[in-house]
């Protein structure tokens, strides 16, 4: 049924590349939020007033907040699709993680009441009324939710939004919360003990947490997230694959909405080869990861000396003592100024995050490690802390 719908409504549905084929799914994702929360709404307040059931209101203004929801997100998929302009050249996508954001606050804050009323109502506890079409009215939400759920996990796997596998992860939250309010409902009948209260708690703060789930998942693009393993490797991979790459470094990927990732890198080449040849091989590289993976690069060269053997050999000696200090340290940009009363020693090294030596008591390792492969070594050295997770730097 998703499928046909998709096929139905949203024009030019194969090409979720597009960022206008991106927006309509968006656009037709909120719409349906919309009509199917309040429906469920409006059949829930009903039942909750005739019933007197704290719990089924609950759920029934639950299901107030995810159309308000849907409305958020299809305002944030119509701005997120605006065009690059002067004060904002990376695009508008980023304002699709704001209305999630916002989405977020308000599922807390509506928690937070819930919780409060539940609370009341299980201190001054009051008779509720048991009706079969309550019964029925939750066994069809369940359904209709349900259903929600895996319609919003399909959309958003489709086009890779955040924002609407979150809505797809509360709308299983909601069919959990529903299952509760229903079986608190038969067991009060059954025991005549009144649960109506308890179940509102429950139901609070499964609300409660899906808020704080969802405000990580859409914070954290906003704030800047490593890229994955996968990208990073896919990235390495390719670059690697050209004739003429002997490694590369420095990699940063920065994410500014689905379709639109810029990344910079620097290439390692031959530095006897001719340097017009190449920047050619740069700019193809270039224009290939623009024109096959959507990828904005752009490459620093670095030319690396290869034929000169004393600097080879001083190079694998500085690898093998780098590896001594620690086995995550990387480095690049290795090269040599050699002098008659000293030489100087240039290079760069990589660590991760989080690694238990400082960047100055790094260098005072490496300064005495260099200094034991020779007295007259200088070491000129920088400390660059890694980016990207992972990732091989050099051919195989």
């Amino acid at each position: 049924m998703t499928e046909l719908l998709i096929r139905l409504f949203v024009r030019d549905y194969r090409n979720t590349e597009q960022p206008q084929v991106r927006e309509r799914y968006g656009k037709f994702a909120g719409i349906v939020g919309i009509v199917s929360n309040l429906l469920l709404f409006a059949m829930k307040a009903i039942t909750g007033l005739v019933t007197g059931s704290i719990s089924i209101i609950a759920d029934a203004v639950n299901n107030l907040s995810d159309s308000a929801s849907s409305v958020i997100t299809l305002v944030g998929f119509k701005l997120s699709g605006k065009p690059a302009d002067e004060e904002h050249p990376y695009g508008h996508a980023r304002i699709e993680y704001i209305s999630g954001l916002i989405v977020s606050f308000l599922i807390l804050l509506l928690g937070v009441q819930l919780l409060q009323e539940s609370i009341n109502k299980i201190i001054t506890p009051e008779d509720t009324v048991f009706n079969p079409a309550a019964v029925l009215v939750l066994v069809l939400s369940c359904l209709i939710k349900a259903w929600q759920s895996f319609f919003y996990r399909k959309v958003g796997r489709k086009i890779s939004s955040p924002t609407i596998e979150a809505t797809a992860a509360d709308s299983r939250s909601d069919v959990i919360s529903t299952l509760a309010v229903l079986l608190g409902l038969i067991i009060s009948r059954l025991t005549s003990f009144n649960l109506d209260g308890y179940m509102g708690v429950a139901v609070a703060l499964l609300i409660l947490w899906t808020g704080v789930k969802v405000v990580k998942e859409t914070s954290d693009p906003l704030l800047g997230i490593a890229p994955s393993s996968e990208t990073v490797d896919d990235i390495y991979r390719t670059i690697l694959s050209y004739e003429g790459i002997l490694g590369l470094h420095d990699l940063n990927v920065h994410m500014y909405g689905e379709g639109r990732t810029f990344a910079s890198v620097h290439c390692e080449v031959d530095a006897n080869e001719d340097v017009m040849a190449s920047h050619d091989l740069v700019d193809n590289i270039e224009r290939d990861f623009l024109r096959d993976k959507n990828i904005h690069l752009v490459i620093h060269m670095d030319p690396v000396v290869t034929g000169d053997e004393p600097t080879n050999h001083l190079r694998e000696q500085v690898r093998e003592m780098l590896t001594g200090i620690s086995p995550e340290i990387t480095m690049h940009d290795f090269r040599v100024v050699w002098g008659k009363t000293h030489s100087n020693v240039l290079f760069d090294v990589c660590v991760p995050f989080g690694f238990r030596y400082t960047d100055s008591a790094l260098l005072d390792e490496i300064a005495n490690g260099l200094y034991m492969l020779g007295k007259n070594y200088v070491p000129v050295v920088m400390v660059d802390h890694s980016y990207v997770p992972g990732g091989k730097q050099k051919k195989e």
